[in-house]
């Protein structure tokens, strides 16, 4: 076995893996045991997370065997959260912020998010999406753009990093070179985008040199195909990309850190072994795993591949020794920012505040409803399947928030099996709870799910008086007798939606 006969090539293996852990009140043994060998860096999830107490007293067990050990995180905020996994984010999500296109608000935003995250000991959060959302079918991206737009993207990844990193969290920009024009989810399979290395570097390339500039230095590769820049290799395997292209052309000296490493379109091809040293020997320094596989046996089996792959010299050592490098001096210079972060200084509501700000409202005049309700309405919610990247179990709705503001509220929500060979489950669910009162109905990326417009076509061709909110990426028609964009499915733009509704 490696681990007996090679322990400073474990060592350095355990250095470049960031692994996540089943575990809510004390981690597992194993992987304290690792931390106190030489693992430089976990992972938290939702599954972690129960109370903000119980984290801090998590990560400062973890810390006593390590105090350098980087704790991680994956909350962009928005749709992806862990810390509020349980009841919906507290702040809205990017395509909120760069609708109301304030960089000093989602500064603050962002600030509000790293001073959470600092008191339960967390130093690095893998935020924010630096993706341009430029294609709207994006099953994997959508909400958590700033936008479509080059521009906003660019300003808003800045100010995020820059709010984040002041309270003392280090951000990390994703998914690098641009996961916004594709139309596959990574969890899944292998996107590819057909852009030119000229389109590519005028649209999707500036938001990550703007994270650059404003201090980013954390970048996460996409599991993506690039042809522009590799025709055969997706851009965490790339050393073209890796190297070529966010080191030599963009300057970047920081860490790369990998995509969960057993994602379908990397792990799919070559194994979560084989990815793993493919992409350490592409060029990235931090490998991050444990999302779907958190036991020590993936552990164990990505430190036995690494150093199988010295040992054979598919991975030299100076590579592996270069990435443990860049985790130690990251580690310390996460360590220092942390130290000297601002004071607590959090505004009251803030998440709040953004999601009423971000809410944009279109009444067509003689439909036969407007604001506010005068009533207690039915509520029809349409629920897609959401990526890996959101936990599906995660609240998001209108008909809570409402029901609190409106006693008497009624709601159902509806998937799309549900819908298959019920053709008359709308008018006995949706409809006809609706008799004699307002209807609101509310989708969540309707353009992205034929279903979902076919199911609001069929509701609003026997209500046309119905109020619809669109709580995803909003699409290009704004139907309904009064129409409400979110940008987003957060708790706080739920609560600002209903507010509306209301008039509250």
């Amino acid at each position: 076995m490696a681990h007996s006969s090679h322990p400073e090539l474990v060592r350095l293996a355990n250095s470049v893996l960031q692994p996540g852990f089943v575990g809510t009140t004390t981690a597992p043994d194993w992987l304290r045991r690792r931390v106190s060998e030489g693992l430089a860096s976990v992972v938290l999830f939702g599954r972690n997370i129960e109370s903000p107490e119980q984290v801090a007293a998590l990560t400062a067990s973890l810390r006593a065997e390590n105090p350098d050990l980087i704790v991680a995180i994956d909350e962009e905020a928005g749709d992806v959260t862990r810390l509020d996994v349980r009841t919906g984010a507290s702040w809205p999500g990017n395509l909120a912020l760069g609708a109301i296109d304030d960089p000093a608000l989602t500064e603050e935003v962002a600030r509000d998010i790293g001073h959470s995250l600092r008191a339960i000991g967390v130093s690095l959060d893998y935020a924010p999406s630096a993706d341009v959302n430029s294609n709207p079918m994006n099953p994997v991206i959508g909400v958590r753009s700033f936008g479509a737009r080059t521009e906003v993207v660019s300003r808003h990844t800045a100010a995020w990093i820059r709010g984040l990193q002041s309270a003392g969290v280090a951000a990390c920009a994703k998914h690098f070179p641009g996961h916004g024009d594709t139309n596959v989810d990574s969890h899944h399979g292998l996107p590819q985008t057909s852009a030119d290395a000229d389109e590519i570097a005028r649209v999707a390339l500036p938001p990550f040199t703007a994270a650059m500039e404003a201090g980013v230095r954390t970048v996460m590769t996409a599991h993506m195909l690039i042809p522009a820049y590799d025709t055969e290799l997706p851009a965490t395997l790339s050393p073209k990309i890796i190297n070529g292209l966010l080191r030599d052309r963009l300057g970047f000296t920081g860490l790369v850190v990998t995509d969960g490493i057993e994602m379908g379109a990397v792990s799919g091809p070559y194994g979560i072994a084989g990815a793993t040293v493919r992409a350490v020997a592409a060029g990235a320094d931090a490998v991050c795993v444990g999302g779907e596989s958190a036991e020590e046996s993936t552990t164990v089996e990505l430190t036995e591949a690494l150093v199988a792959a010295v040992l054979d010299g598919t991975l030299s050592e100076e590579r592996l020794a270069e990435a443990a490098a860049r985790v130690r001096e990251f580690a310390s210079w996460s360590a220092e920012l942390t130290r000297k972060a601002d004071p607590d200084a959090k505004v009251p509501d803030i998440g709040l505040v953004a999601a009423r700000r971000a809410v944009r409202v279109h009444s067509r005049p003689g439909a036969g409803a407007e604001l506010p309700l005068t009533g207690a309405p039915h509520v029809v919610e349409l629920s897609p399947t959401m990526s890996l990247a959101v936990d599906g179990a995660t609240p998001w709705g209108v008909a809570d928030p409402l029901r609190a503001l409106r006693p008497g509220t009624t709601s159902v929500r509806i998937a799309e099996d549900e819908l298959a060979g019920q053709d008359d489950l709308l008018d006995r669910v949706a409809l006809a709870p609706a008799t004699g009162r307002e209807l609101v109905v509310v989708t969540r990326d309707a353009a992205r799910h034929r279903w979902m417009s076919q199911a609001l076509a069929g509701l609003l061709s026997r209500r046309p008086d119905a109020l619809v909110v669109e709580m995803g990426v909003p699409g290009g028609d704004r139907i309904g007798a009064v129409h409400l964009a979110t940008h987003g499915a957060t708790r706080v733009s739920g609560i600002a939606a209903a507010e509306v509704l209301a008039g509250a």
